[in-house]
């Protein structure tokens, strides 16, 4: 089985073979090289995986997934369901870290905050299936949004997950898929996961950003018991 550091240095020479949009300078700002990948962040060991769109520019800073305002509110909610108490400092939101993995369906940060193109998806997809299947030990997903949730659609019977996502109770109910992955000597490995959609957490969503918080304390229910004393 490759190692995390093997499959980050094969993504940065893949992301060094042909050129695709980075937004450099905001790398360059955080002294990062911009083919360096933010694979992920958190414990590989960990149940649960919080899979969003792509890096911001507080990602990039910080070097890891989900750190900026959304991804705050991200943690905040996970500190609550493992803790049951408001955390009350940055080191309090950095702790979750040993409970989950953050990753994103592109490890890196597209100019202008835009979708990265399905091409540059398909290109980076192989990279991030050996995380999930090969390094990645849980088994239920968090995805943030619509893009995030339609990158699994390849994983599911022809049509499944789209028809699970016009349903209502998208955001309560689960949906089953079996990701698979090649490694180095091309052996397919497989590992059945939960997904359990939500909406993005940006204030921009102005449908569901107010709901957030309880739907992710909803989702966090099912995985996180209720802490003693809480």
């Amino acid at each position: 089985m490759s190692s995390i550091e093997q499959l980050i240095a094969e993504i940065q020479q893949e992301a060094e073979s042909a050129a695709f949009p980075i937004d450099e300078p905001v790398y360059l700002a955080a002294g990062l090289k911009p083919t360096v990948p933010i694979l992920y962040a958190g414990n590989l060991e960990s149940q649960l995986c919080f899979f969003a769109r792509d890096l911001g520019k507080d990602e990039v800073s910080a070097r890891q997934p989900l750190y900026g305002a959304a991804g705050k509110l991200v943690r905040r909610g996970l500190y609550r369901a493992i803790y049951g108490k408001e955390p009350s400092n940055s080191e309090d939101l950095q702790a979750v870290l040993d409970r989950v993995l953050l990753t994103n369906t592109v490890p890196y940060k597209p100019p202008g905050n835009k979708a990265y193109s399905e091409p540059v998806k398909k290109r980076f997809r192989p990279f991030l299936e050996r995380l999930l299947v090969m390094n990645w030990q849980g088994d239920r997903i968090i995805t943030l949004g619509n893009e995030a949730f339609k990158w699994f659609y390849p994983y599911a019977g022809k049509g499944v997950a789209a028809e699970f996502f016009e349903r209502p109770d998208r955001y309560t109910a689960s949906l089953p898929v079996t990701l698979q992955a090649k490694d180095e000597l091309g052996n397919l490995h497989q590992r059945l996961v939960t997904l359990m959609p939500l909406p993005h957490p940006s204030p921009l969503n102005q449908q569901y950003y107010a709901q957030f918080p309880q739907l992710l304390q909803q989702r966090l229910s099912e995985i996180f018991p209720v802490p003693a004393g809480a």
